[in-house]
């Protein structure tokens, strides 16, 4: 284990949610520079922007106590995410987001981690409501969202206008 922030160890029925480590950095590349989700929405990075990212997660745990865990399937020990609260500067709430990797869609594991994400944000930092902004194309996160038991206005985010805005309710248990 090569922990580099103080984020704690999450578990659920399926899956473990840790902070990144420098082992992590080569699938995280892989999905930024080049996963077909990421190109869906023409966010691909280069491999450099990739490594400040990583770093800025990092930095996030830092800065704030809370960034994006890696979600890491129990039984095959495979990486197959990120899960996990943002709070940029322009940001105006905190954001509880979800990122699979290649082959991890569709089955459930950004659900089953984000309940255990909400759940700690809630119990441990005594954060909520949280936020999702999600693309208005991106119909996979927006499912996610619902299985959640978020709701949108359909108002944008004022950091990124091709995103709704999606609230998770106050108090919920995952």
């Amino acid at each position: 284990m090569d922990a580099l922030t103080s984020a704690p160890v999450l578990t659920t029925e399926r899956l473990l949610l840790r902070g990144p480590e420098r082992g992590d950095l080569a699938a995280f590349t892989r999905f930024m520079t080049s996963a077909p989700s990421m190109q869906a929405m023409g966010e691909t990075v280069s491999p450099e922007q990739a490594w400040f990212g990583f770093l800025a997660g990092i930095g996030h745990w830092q800065w704030h106590g809370f960034g994006f865990f890696m979600v890491v399937e129990r039984k095959s020990g495979q990486a197959v995410g990120r899960v996990g609260l943002l709070k940029h500067s322009n940001w105006p709430q905190v954001e509880l987001a979800w990122h699979l990797f290649e082959g991890a869609e569709g089955k459930g594991f950004a659900t089953e981690a984000a309940r255990a994400v909400r759940l700690w944000a809630r119990d441990a930092l005594g954060l909520g409501p949280l936020h999702s902004y999600i693309d208005k194309a991106n119909t996979g996160s927006q499912a996610v969202a619902r299985r959640l038991g978020a709701s949108t206005d359909g108002t944008r985010a004022p950091h990124e206008p091709d995103a709704e805005v999606w609230v998770h309710p106050i108090g919920a248990d995952g």
